[in-house]
């Protein structure tokens, strides 16, 4: 689907969170071996997702010939901040780790889609894909300098939408047990058409809220089918629980449309209370 990595970075949203809703089937670690009934869709979607969030100019780097990607490159770009033209100045530019030798612990060299290559004073691994401060005053010589930075840094420094990561969760619950921050989720949103309408509830202040969309048959049967929830009523378990298109004249929204709706309707709620 398309729609999903447009409607995430149109939004500015942060991650993206794919959770497996069949126990019988992992998620992590299996490489995807065509269209076949086993084919797991979790898998090829994280994929696609995380090559169109990465800029074009470090696809070939970081993502080897693959059959998930065959189509990829006919899929909308997200055209987001980091993916720069290549004459484009700015303070940040994401980068790949390059094998080329350099003194042990003396830093390495890093290809940032520009004319020169850039040096930092940390040593990576290369092939890693790296957040660069670049520094103004080194534009002359053989090569650019610059810092590794958090990928977090361009939102706290400029407030510049900077991408967003992909997660796998095995399970409905390890959405939650796995965050991606330290302090985890100060607030969790599910969505149904049984809960309360978007129209009339206040949403509190947070720093890191993560909202569920489930797919046609909603997010009950991934609850019900983790061994690990005690609770297997969907209500008690998010601090809020949203019906977001209320009064729908189609039995059915699809997850793809149910993103972009919620995340519309969340908006300014979420501009005014997000912390961060």
């Amino acid at each position: 689907k398309q729609w999903y990595q447009r409607r995430v970075a149109i939004t500015a949203g942060d991650e993206v969170v794919i959770f497996n809703d069949n126990p019988g089937v992992k998620v992590r670690g299996k490489a995807f071996e065509g269209v076949t009934k086993k084919t797991n869709a979790n898998i090829v979607l994280a994929r696609i997702l995380q090559y169109l969030e990465t800029p074009q100019y470090l696809r070939k780097a970081l993502f080897p010939h693959h059959p998930d990607l065959k189509y990829a490159g006919l899929l909308n770009p997200l055209d987001c901040p980091h993916h720069m033209r290549r004459e484009e100045k700015y303070p940040f530019r994401e980068g790949v780790v390059l094998k080329r030798p350099t003194k042990k612990g003396k830093g390495c060299f890093v290809d940032c889609g520009i004319d020169k290559e850039v040096y930092i004073d940390k040593e990576l691994i290369p092939g890693m894909r790296v957040t660069v401060r670049m520094d103004s005053e080194s534009n002359n010589g053989k090569f650019y300098k610059g810092t590794a930075v958090s990928p977090d840094a361009p939102r706290k420094e400029l407030g510049t939408y900077w991408g967003y990561r992909v997660r796998l969760a095995d399970t409905f619950s390890a959405t939650f047990t796995e965050s991606s921050y330290k302090e985890g989720y100060d607030l969790t949103i599910g969505t149904s058409d049984t809960g309360d309408s978007v129209d009339i509830v206040d949403i509190r202040h947070f720093k890191h809220v993560l909202i569920f969309l489930g797919g046609l048959q909603g997010l009950e049967p991934a609850i019900e089918s983790d061994e690990s929830l005690k609770e297997t009523e969907p209500r008690t378990l998010f601090d809020y629980y949203l019906n977001t298109c209320p009064n729908q004249g189609s039995r059915t929204i699809r997850t793809e449309e149910a993103l972009m709706i919620t995340l519309t309707a969340l908006r300014k709620q979420l501009a005014e209370n997000g912390l961060d």
